[in-house]
């Protein structure tokens, strides 16, 4: 798991690690039952406060990402790869809007469109 954080950014340190640990669950690095490593460990890790650390396992377990047993650490959760579905599922829509607005302002009618995109699934299938 490889966490790059930004000191510089406008995004709060603790939103930037839960967004790498995210991210690695999403493209499958860590999946179920997957240890992450302790808060001080991670902390340490990343050079930055044990609480800045804790709080976004924080925010990772309030989304269903983590769970995190006292005494024994914090788990990639079971719920983590129906809500990593979940997101590649929105990141998809998004680009097929994006593509459907170009399509409108080409004058590209939804059967066109379709039939294109059909044909491009079909291709990378093939």
């Amino acid at each position: 798991m490889n966490i790059i954080i930004s000191n510089s950014s406008d995004t709060p340190i603790y939103s930037q690690i839960a967004e790498g640990i995210q991210k690695s669950i999403i493209s499958g690095e860590l999946t179920e039952g997957d240890s992450l490593p302790s808060i001080r460990a991670l902390a340490k890790e990343l050079s930055v406060s044990v609480i800045t650390t804790k709080k976004a396992y924080e925010v990772l377990e309030a989304q269903g990402y983590i769970k995190t047993q006292p005494g024994k650490g914090s788990v990639v959760s079971a719920r983590s790869s129906s809500l990593a579905r979940e997101h590649r599922i929105s990141e998809m829509e998004q680009h097929l809007l994006a593509a459907a607005d170009i399509a409108r302002e080409l004058g590209i009618g939804a059967e066109e469109l379709a039939e294109t995109a059909k044909a491009l699934y079909s291709e990378d299938l093939g």
